[in-house]
C-alpha cells in the first residue's frame, strides 16, 4: 500500500511563467500530503461502490459511511491547502501526474491532477456544503426505502464533481463532466416511479449531452492544433493559435458550460430538475453540477484572454441568462422552481463577469462561493418547509409559517438577505463587485452590460422577496389538518451553518483579501477599472433598488392577500409561467421536427422494407403455413386418405423409375 501511495504521489511543482499560469515549465519534485490528493476523490468513489455493490447489507450503516466518507475528502482537502499556503504564492500550483492513458503512435495522453489554488477552492465547496447535504438527507431521506441508493448516488455525485475541478486536462475534465452528468440523471430520476419524474432525468440529460458537443468539439480542435489537451501545453502554447481558431475553441468551450450551467439557451432542464429529492436540487444547483460551466472558463482563462470574441459572447450570454432567470422566478408558485430561475440568474452574474476580463474572473469565483453557501441554505430550507407541509411546494398554499417552523425561517432569512443584496450580507459583498466590474467597461459596455446587471439585481430583490413573503408572512393558507412542524437537528443543523456562511462569509472572504490572494496566482494581479459611475453611488443605487423590488414584493404578498388559486394572468406573465415559452421553442424548432422525421422513417421502414422484401416472404410462408394447418384438421379418415396417396405416390415413382 505504501509502495502505491508512492507511486500515484509523484508529484511535480508546476511554475507558471506568466501572471496569468498560461505555461508551466519548471517542475521539482514534492512530497507530503499533497501526494495524497487523489485520496479527495477515491474516498466518496469508494463509498458510492460499497454501497451500489453492498447491496441490502449496507442499508443500515450505508448512508452513515457516504457522509463520513465526504467529510474525509474535506479533512484531506484542508491539509492539502494548508501544505500550499506554506508555499511561496508563485509556487502554489502542484500537478500530480496518476497514470499513462492513452499512448497510440506520437499521441500520449496522461491522466493527473492539477491541485492550486482554483481547483482547491473548488474543492472546499464542493466537499464541505456537499457534506453538509449528506447530514441533512440523514434527516429528509429517513423514511426512504431505497436511501442507500440515494447516498451512493450523493458519493458518485461527490467524487464526479471533484474529478472535473482537479483534472489536470481537458480530457479527465470531461471524464468528470460525464460522470456528474451521470450522477445528476440518477438523483434527478430517484423516484423514476413518477413518470413525470423520469422525464424530467432524461430533459436534463439530453439537454446536456447538446452542451456535450461542445466541449467535445472544442477538445478535437485542440488535439489538432497542440497535439495535447493537458491544460500545461494547450495554455503554453495558446498564443501561436491563430485567432479563428481560438475563437472557435472559445464558443465550443461555452457551448458546453452552457449545458452544465444552464445558460441561455440551454437552460430549459434546470427548472423540471427540481423532481429529484430536495437536497439534490441544493448538491445540483448550489454548490456543484451548475458551477461547472463557470470553472471551464474561468479555467481557461488562457484562451479566453487570446480571444475578445469569444469572451464578449460569453458576457452577453450570462447578461442574457441573468434577466431571463430572474423574469421566470418572478412568476413561479413552485417554491423550488422559483429558486431553480434564481440559480439560472446567479449563474447568468457569473458568467457575465468571467466574460468581462481579468477582475471578472476574480468576482465571478467570489461570487460562486458566496452563492454556494446562501443558495444551498435556501434550498435546504425550502426542503424544511416542504417537510413541515406534507411535501407541498404551492406557496400559494403556505404563508404565516414563521411561527410554526421558527429556525428554518431564521436561517432562510439569512439566506434571503445574502441574495436580495443586504448590506455586509456575502450577496452584497460578491454581486455589488460584479455590477461594478460590468459598469467599469468600456464605451457601450458599460451602459448595456452595468445596465443589465442594475436591472438583475433589482427584479432579484423583487422575486425572491415574493417567496419569502408567500412562505412566511401573510395569513395562513394551510388546513388546520396540516400541522406544520419544524425539521429533526439532522436537517436544521445544517441550515444553521449555512446560514451563518450566507451572513458573514462575504466580509470574511473580502475585508481579509483571502479570495483575491488566494487566487491572483492564477489570474495574475489585476486592477479593478474605474466605472463610469462613483461606487458610492453604485451602492448607493442598487441599495435602493433592492429595498424598492423587496417593499413592492410586501404590498403585494405580504399586506394583501394571496390567493390559493392564481388568477388569471397577463401574457407577460403567463410567458414567465412557461418559462418564456423555451420548451415551446425547443418542440417547433428541434423535438417537434425529429419526431416528424422519425416517424417518416418507422413508416418508409413499414412500407419500403417490410412490404417489399419481409412482405413478401412472410407473405408466402403464411399462405404455405395456411395449407399445412388445413391438413392437419384431426380427422383419421383425412390421415388414412393421406397415406393412401403417399403410398400410391411412391409406387408410382418406383413404377417410372423402372
Amino acid at each position: 500500500m505504501h509502495d502505491l501511495s508512492q507511486g500515484l504521489a509523484s508529484v511535480s511543482l508546476t511554475l507558471a511563467d506568466d501572471p496569468g499560469g498560461l505555461g508551466a515549465t519548471h517542475a521539482t519534485q514534492a512530497d507530503g500530503i499533497a501526494g495524497l490528493g487523489w485520496l479527495m476523490i477515491a474516498l466518496p468513489l469508494i463509498g458510492a461502490a460499497l454501497l451500489l455493490l453492498g447491496g441490502r447489507m449496507t442499508d443500515r450503516w450505508g448512508p452513515a459511511l457516504a457522509t463520513l466518507l465526504s467529510w474525509a475528502s474535506f479533512a484531506v482537502g484542508v491539509a492539502v491547502i494548508v501544505q500550499l499556503t506554506g508555499l511561496p504564492a508563485e509556487e502554489r500550483s502542484l500537478s500530480v501526474p496518476l497514470w499513462d492513458w492513452v499512448s497510440v503512435g506520437e499521441l500520449s495522453l496522461t491522466a493527473g491532477l492539477l491541485l492550486d489554488p482554483l481547483s482547491l477552492a473548488f474543492v472546499m465547496l464542493i466537499t464541505f456544503v456537499g457534506s453538509l447535504i449528506h447530514v441533512y438527507s440523514l434527516g429528509y431521506m429517513e423514511g426512504d426505502p431505497d436511501k442507500r441508493r440515494f447516498f451512493a448516488y450523493l458519493n458518485l455525485f461527490v467524487a464526479a464533481m471533484l474529478i472535473l475541478v482537479l483534472a489536470d486536462s481537458y480530457l479527465l475534465l470531461f471524464v468528470g463532466w460525464e460522470g456528474v452528468g451521470l450522477a445528476s440523471y440518477l438523483l434527478i430520476g430517484f423516484w423514476n416511479w413518477n413518470p413525470e419524474y423520469a422525464a424530467a432525468a432524461n430533459k436534463a440529460f439530453v439537454v446536456n449531452r447538446v452542451g456535450d458537443v461542445g466541449l467535445i468539439t472544442a477538445m478535437a480542435i485542440m488535439l489538432a492544433t497542440f497535439g495535447a489537451l493537458d491544460f500545461a501545453t494547450v495554455h503554453g502554447n495558446a498564443s501561436g493559435a491563430g485567432d479563428l481558431t481560438l475563437t472557435l475553441i472559445g464558443l465550443a468551450l461555452l457551448l458546453g458550460a452552457c449545458g452544465k450551467s444552464a445558460q441561455f439557451p440551454l437552460q430549459s432542464w434546470l427548472g423540471d430538475a427540481m423532481a429529484g429529492p430536495t437536497p439534490v436540487s441544493a448538491l445540483i444547483h448550489a454548490a456543484t453540477m451548475v458551477t461547472a460551466g463557470v470553472y471551464l472558463v474561468a479555467r481557461s482563462q488562457a484562451i479566453y484572454d487570446l480571444t475578445p470574441d469569444a469572451r464578449l459572447v460569453v458576457a452577453i450570454v450570462g447578461a442574457v441568462t441573468l434577466l431571463y432567470g430572474a423574469i421566470v422566478g418572478c412568476a413561479k408558485d413552485d417554491i423550488k422552481k422559483a429558486l431553480a430561475a434564481s440559480t439560472m440568474s446567479q449563474i447568468g452574474y457569473m458568467m457575465l463577469a468571467v466574460g468581462l476580463g481579468p477582475v471578472g474572473y476574480l468576482y465571478a469565483i467570489f461570487h460562486l462561493v458566496t452563492h454556494g453557501f446562501f443558495k444551498a441554505n435556501m434550498f435546504l430550507g425550502a426542503g424544511s418547509v416542504m417537510h413541515a407541509m406534507n411535501n407541498r411546494v404551492d406557496m400559494r398554499s403556505f404563508g404565516a409559517l414563521r411561527t410554526d417552523i421558527k429556525i428554518t425561517f431564521v436561517t432562510f432569512l439569512c439566506g434571503w438577505l445574502a441574495i436580495i443584496g443586504f448590506p455586509f450580507t456575502a450577496g452584497w459583498y460578491s454581486k455589488d463587485l460584479i455590477i461594478e466590474t460590468a459598469l467599469a467597461e468600456p464605451g457601450w459596455r458599460a451602459w448595456v452590460f452595468g445596465g443589465i446587471a442594475l436591472l438583475g439585481a433589482g427584479i432579484t430583490a423583487f422575486y425572491m422577496s415574493r417567496l419569502f413573503f408567500m412562505t412566511f408572512f401573510g395569513e395562513k393558507r394551510w388546513e388546520e389538518e396540516d400541522h406544520p412542524h419544524e425539521s429533526p437537528l439532522l436537517m436544521t443543523v445544517p441550515m444553521m451553518i449555512l446560514a451563518l456562511g450566507s451572513l458573514g462569509l462575504g466580509y470574511v472572504l473580502y475585508q481579509t483579501h483571502i479570495i483575491t490572494d488566494w487566487l491572483e496566482p492564477v489570474f495574475g494581479h489585476v486592477e479593478h477599472g474605474e466605472p463610469i459611475i462613483p461606487v458610492l453611488a453604485i451602492r448607493i443605487l442598487v441599495f435602493v433598488l433592492m429595498v424598492i423590488g423587496a417593499g413592492l414584493a410586501w404590498m403585494m404578498y405580504a399586506r394583501r392577500e394571496v390567493p390559493r388559486t392564481a388568477p388569471r394572468a397577463s401574457l407577460v406573465t403567463v410567458a414567465a409561467r412557461r418559462d418564456l415559452f423555451q420548451d415551446d421553442v425547443n418542440d417547433a424548432l428541434f423535438t417537434g421536427p425529429t419526431m416528424a422525421l422519425a416517424r417518416t422513417a418507422v413508416d418508409a421502414d413499414s412500407t419500403l422494407v417490410e412490404g417489399s422484401v419481409t412482405g413478401g416472404t412472410t407473405g408466402g410462408l403464411k399462405a404455405a403455413s395456411g395449407l399445412l394447418r388445413r391438413a392437419q384438421n384431426g380427422f383419421v379418415r383425412s390421415y388414412a386418405l393421406t397415406m393412401l396417396l403417399g403410398v400410391v405416390a411412391i409406387l408410382g415413382a418406383v413404377w417410372v423409375m423402372q
